[in-house]
């Protein structure tokens, strides 16, 4: 089985479950799941999770993502970007750099955000999307988020190029639209493409025709190792007895330390999983991996 994360570019007009299965027929039909979905319209970063590294897609999720998208102002539309129909129109104001810089600061920080009407989100038990092409809308319920940095990056007649980098469960298509509404007009997305996940910044995206080209070598990609993601958490190394007792879910004693989640490895620095220490010493097993026979 292949295990390990795969960055994937995903291309625009592809939706990232189609990107997905596209993968796992490339892995030829390998465990997998995508971390974070991307819409049609947006390309770039998707991280996928194969085998028994998807038992670590949670990690994945909670980083932080950075963003380059534009926004066309003077038009609203019913999905927020430009895959929906216009339901909307302004005139656009005069703008200067300035302005628009001093408006995008204003965003920084932690803020609260209502998920968009086509969003996954679900509301008694349907996604939204589902009811927003029914044409009912419901109350939504605002989720925090924080944005890090939000930067101009090019500024045209009537169209902003944007980047931010942002927490989990930011929409960037609302972001968009509360940016023109600050501007005094309308807006939504033109482009959007996700620059990176943390922790993978510095790591490189592979296309859906360099991995079939690799594939028809004969060859295949390189992944990431599944404990990439967690590098944040303390490493403990087991003990064979130790380490063989954590294989069967057992609680173990380990040199005492802070009480923390980690990772686990045995003797030859395989990556079992992660457990939980306590200030004592005490290890409980909580998330571990299906390892071959020694």
């Amino acid at each position: 089985m292949h295990s390990g994360i795969l960055l994937l570019d995903k291309p625009r007009g592809l939706s990232s479950n189609a990107a997905l299965q596209r993968v796992r027929a490339l892995f030829e039909r390998a465990k997998g799941g995508h971390v974070g979905s991307l819409d049609p319209l947006a390309s770039g970063m998707l991280p996928i999770c194969l085998g028994e590294a998807t038992k670590v897609a949670g990690e994945i999720l909670a980083g932080r993502k950075r963003y380059r998208f534009t926004v066309r102002l003077g038009v609203r539309t019913v999905s927020g970007d430009a895959d929906g129909e216009v339901s909307g129109t302004a005139s656009v104001p005069a703008l200067t750099r300035a302005r628009i810089e001093a408006t995008l600061a204003a965003f920084v920080g932690v803020r609260a955000q209502v998920p968009p009407m086509y969003s996954a989100v679900k509301h008694a038990g349907r996604p939204l999307y589902r009811l927003a092409r029914a044409g009912v809308s419901v109350e939504r319920a605002a989720r925090r988020i924080e944005l890090a940095e939000l930067a101009l990056v090019a500024l045209g007649a009537a169209d902003l190029e944007l980047e931010t980098l942002c927490s989990k469960g930011t929409y960037v298509r609302v972001l968009a639209e509360e940016i023109a509404a600050a501007l005094g007009t309308l807006g939504h997305v033109t482009a959007l493409r996700r620059l990176y996940v943390e922790p993978f910044a510095d790591e490189p995206m592979h296309t859906l025709e360099a991995l079939a080209e690799t594939r028809a070598r004969g060859a295949w990609p390189p992944l990431i190792a599944a404990d990439a993601p967690l590098q944040g958490l303390p490493a403990v190394h087991l003990a064979p007895t130790d380490a063989g007792r954590v294989r069967n879910g057992q609680r173990v004693q380990v040199q005492p330390g802070a009480a923390a989640r980690v990772r686990l490895y045995d003797g030859a620095g395989r990556f079992l999983g992660v457990g939980e220490r306590d200030a004592g010493g005490a290890l409980q097993p909580r998330r571990l991996f299906n390892l071959p026979p020694d």
